[in-house]
């Protein structure tokens, strides 16, 4: 049963109905995609499109045979080219008036990671980053070089040219959305500086603060993927805080920060996907992604992600000087099972799908392999709650099914 809990504050706990159905038994595959942030009631429809079309790109690639990764990086290249999304096109403005990217994305199979940081001038970094993992793939490097998985600046922009990925004028990156949130927030930053300072100096430096680092600011895009072989893979793209300083990289290309995707081994029982978006600086200092990933193999998935959330995250020591601790988490966890007789030969995957964010609001969309259409839902703090200060939790079960040979 889907529930969705708010931890108001520190031991105490709020649990109510979602109003979203369970899944039922799915034959293929599924996946999810978010963003967390505000989100405005004028614009819920805009944003549960983008999140319907991205969930389809995924899953038209996986019903045609590919793999997680490969269907990871086409819904993101989805997100990124939504005028509605701070990633790629319509990034987030920096200082100077460029936009500078960040993407990152994992493959729980092979556990390869490919990154860039600050990358301008191409249209949808996350392929870069895919790019990346790839020819890493493939081995040592002429002379016995380490191929690079972490790229940034021009030295990226000129790798993602030289292999085939097309340039795109930095000018046509921008949106009529970044463009005038922009100039507004120039102005505002240019009025803050003709203040004086002395008394008013430590309050300019807040207002300045607040304004980059508002929860509507925070809407990196993400998913989660499994497809029908049990590999999972994750991928997140962002265009960073509005105003950024240049050169500024955020969580989205940061290893164990911004996404992670682990198969089930030995070690670990259950294999998991998880993606972040948030304040770039708060998930970077906790390593958010990679500890919601250790989390989930506890028994109860739920009471683990809450956990998470508030002792790793909201409470962490590496915060303890924020008043307000911006994120949000997309989680898939999932793990081979058996159907009871009469159908004991038929194997599936149990896969546990959640989501938490402490921002105002965090859009999802899912879908398996045998929707027609996506589900698109707008979690969002319950009224009288301080974003950054609690959390919500919402999730669900279902079943992929297919038969196997044997139990891996």
């Amino acid at each position: 049963k889907l529930c969705r809990a708010t931890l108001l504050s520190p031991g105490q706990l709020v649990v109510q109905n979602t109003g979203i159905k369970q899944e039922s038994k799915a034959k293929m595959c599924w996946w999810v995609c978010f963003r967390a942030g505000y989100h405005s009631e004028s614009k819920a429809k805009e944003y549960k499109h983008v999140c319907k079309r991205a969930c389809q790109r995924a899953v038209d690639r996986l019903k045609a045979g590919a793999l997680a990764v490969e269907a990871v990086a086409a819904a993101l290249v989805e997100l990124e080219d939504s005028p509605f999304t701070n990633a790629g096109m319509g990034s987030n403005l920096n200082l100077s008036g460029e936009i500078e990217c960040d993407a990152s994305i994992m493959d729980g199979k092979s556990l390869h990671y490919g990154a860039v940081g600050a990358i301008s001038g191409i249209k949808n970094p996350v392929l870069v980053a895919n790019r990346l993992l790839s020819e890493a793939q493939k081995g040592k490097l002429s002379a016995g070089r380490i191929p690079p998985c972490f790229l940034v600046g021009r030295g990226a922009h000129d790798w993602a040219v030289s292999h085939g990925i097309p340039p795109c004028p930095s000018e046509k990156m921008a949106s009529k959305f970044s463009l005038s949130a922009y100039k507004r927030n120039k102005r505002k930053m240019e009025l803050a500086e003709k203040i004086d300072t002395g008394h008013n100096h430590t309050k300019k430096r807040r207002q300045s603060s607040e304004n980059e680092n508002g929860s509507g600011c925070l809407d990196t895009v993400g998913a989660v993927v499994i497809d029908l072989e049990g590999n999972v893979a994750a991928a997140v793209s962002s265009g960073g805080l509005a105003m950024k300083h240049p050169g500024r990289v955020g969580q989205a290309a940061h290893y164990g920060c911004g996404c992670w995707a682990e198969n089930a081994c030995s070690m670990n029982s259950h294999s998991t996907a998880v993606s972040t978006s948030g304040c770039g600086e708060h998930l970077i200092r906790t390593m958010l992604a990679r500890e919601c990933s250790a989390a989930m193999q506890s028994e109860d998935a739920h009471q683990a992600l809450l956990e998470a959330m508030q002792n790793k995250f909201i409470s962490s020591p590496f915060l303890a000087g924020e008043d307000r601790v911006l994120g949000g988490v997309i989680v898939l966890r999932c793990c081979r099972c058996v159907e009871p007789p009469p159908s004991q030969n038929i194997q599936g995957i149990l896969v546990e799908f959640l989501w938490s964010h402490t921002t105002e609001s965090m859009c999802v969309g899912y879908m398996s392999a045998q929707d027609s259409k996506a589900k698109t839902h707008i979690s969002r703090l319950p009224p009288g709650t301080v974003p950054g200060q609690c959390l919500a939790i919402e999730g669900g079960v279902c079943r992929l099914m297919s038969p196997y040979n044997a139990l891996l």
